[in-house]
């Protein structure tokens, strides 16, 4: 899908007239459902576009293969629903695993996010702030504090901050001037490769394509979910420090999780043998992490001819700030959606989306260059490598007009899958997918499962 033709979907679903340009011999999904999130900027209808745009994705995929095109419907309360999380546990509760350093702090000119829910992003905080771990005393500390000033040091020193902004201020920043001149996505092309899955089943579309995820919360994870529910064979790496159990039951269903040490010789070897296996590698590092570890994009090609590979970062990648640690609360402040929500809703203090909505549909838009990268290499051999980052699907975001607000119908227990599913916690349903394709449906061949718990091997 053209960059253009995700606006017309993003507009379409605020109601508004499609953009000139738009075609309208394209399918487009239909769009169930009523009702909006609550919010400064229409969320619901950036919702109903990145879903949209995957599902369109696949069925182009399936088109491709079988010369017959599926329809495809959108629920946008569904999709709603499923911007804030999909799991509704059993008997049991997701933990909150917010670390008590992580949120908003006033300081001596305006406000500043801290997110420290890694352990040495905590760390990185805590060098920089001297004080009790504690919120109290960090907003003691931090009120002293400028805002850019307590920023720079939290950075530099490994740390994960944002300064508040408003939407003007962001626009004359350095990185968001560069923003403006990024595309929402960018794909290139490279040299073909073989052609390594033969296993397409119309009901089971991506059945045989492995996908390497190499990603955290939550943007990637969420990509791969979507994969997974179409058949891919989804094996996602971690490190051995990293967790992440809040959100680890809502996006691991259908896959398999692993470990590997990427510090580590043998390990980095192991992948690499993965890779030569894999069909599409989803990663979420910075812009420069995986050349310092002697996988630049050239040389994931070279190991992998055909790949089809998806890059995700937070700030972008040009400008001052593209290899700037970064989270979806953290974009929200910086490029002023925060501020425009505290102003929006007569508030004192920082406004965010009511969702995660900057991860979650960058996470549809990366499915989606899964897909249509997957039909380029079944088509010609030739792998892609497409990037995203987050800031610029907030850019996205913020270029829409709100509708008139009309809510969300509560959820009712008729939206959930009648079906348990057995977690490693425990029993769970789902909410009925957000969008349905004729022949396909959307189901994961396993449970959720906790990281680590597979050997690192393709199956």
């Amino acid at each position: 899908m053209e960059n253009g033709q995700l606006i017309d979907y993003f507009m379409r679903a605020m109601h508004v007239p499609n953009r000139s340009e738009y075609d309208p011999s394209t399918a487009m999904p239909q769009m169930d459902g009523e009702g909006a999130l609550p919010s400064a900027f229409p969320v619901t209808a950036l919702a109903v576009a990145s879903i949209g745009t995957a599902a369109q994705a696949l069925a182009d995929y399936m088109e491709s293969r079988n010369g017959h095109r599926p329809k495809i419907r959108v629920d946008a309360r569904l999709g709603s629903f499923w911007f804030a999380s999909s799991l509704r546990p059993q008997g049991w509760s997701q933990p909150d695993v917010r670390d008590p350093v992580t949120g908003d702090y006033a300081t001596a000119d305006g406000w500043i996010r801290l997110h420290a829910n890694a352990p040495h992003h905590r760390a990185a905080v805590l060098s920089v702030i001297r004080t009790q771990a504690q919120h109290e005393a960090l907003a003691l500390a931090i009120s002293s504090w400028t805002s850019a000033e307590l920023e720079s040091a939290i950075v530099a020193a490994g740390g994960c901050a944002a300064t508040m902004h408003t939407r003007e201020q962001w626009a004359a920043h350095p990185q968001g001037r560069a923003l403006a001149d990024e595309p929402l996505f960018h794909t290139s092309l490279h040299e073909p490769g073989p052609i390594q899955h033969d296993s397409y089943r119309p009901e089971r579309p991506l059945a045989g394509i492995k996908v390497l995820d190499l990603t955290r919360v939550l943007a990637g994870p969420v990509s791969t979910r979507f994969l997974a529910g179409y058949g891919a064979q989804v094996l996602r790496i971690d490190p051995p420090f990293w967790t992440e159990p809040g959100m680890v039951p809502e996006v691991t269903l259908g896959k398999r999780c692993a470990m590997l040490d990427l510090r580590l010789a043998d390990d980095l070897q192991q992948l690499k043998r993965l890779l030569v296996q894999a069909d599409v590698l989803v990663h979420g590092y910075r812009a420069d992490a995986l050349e310092r570890l002697g996988l630049s994009q050239a040389e994931r090609q070279r190991i992998r001819p055909g790949l089809v590979d998806i890059c995700l970062n937070a700030y972008g990648w040009t400008g001052p700030w593209r290899l700037r640690r970064g989270f979806d609360s953290l974009v929200q402040m910086s490029n002023g959606i925060a501020d425009a929500g505290m102003t929006y809703f007569k508030q004192n203090k920082p406004r965010p989306l009511p969702v995660q909505a900057l991860d979650q549909a960058t996470g549809y838009l990366m499915a989606g260059a899964a897909l249509r990268g997957l039909a380029i290499q079944r088509q010609s051999g030739q792998g892609s490598s497409t990037r995203f980052s987050l800031a610029r699907t907030a850019q996205l975001l913020t270029s829409g007009n709100l509708p008139e607000p009309t809510g969300l119908e509560p959820e009712t227990a008729a939206d959930l899958s009648p079906t348990l599913e057995m977690t490693e916690w425990g029993p769970a349903q789902r909410l009925w997918p957000p969008c349905s394709i004729d022949a396909a449906p959307m189901h994961w061949d396993t449970p959720a499962c906790s990281l680590r718990s597979s050997p690192a091997r393709w199956p």
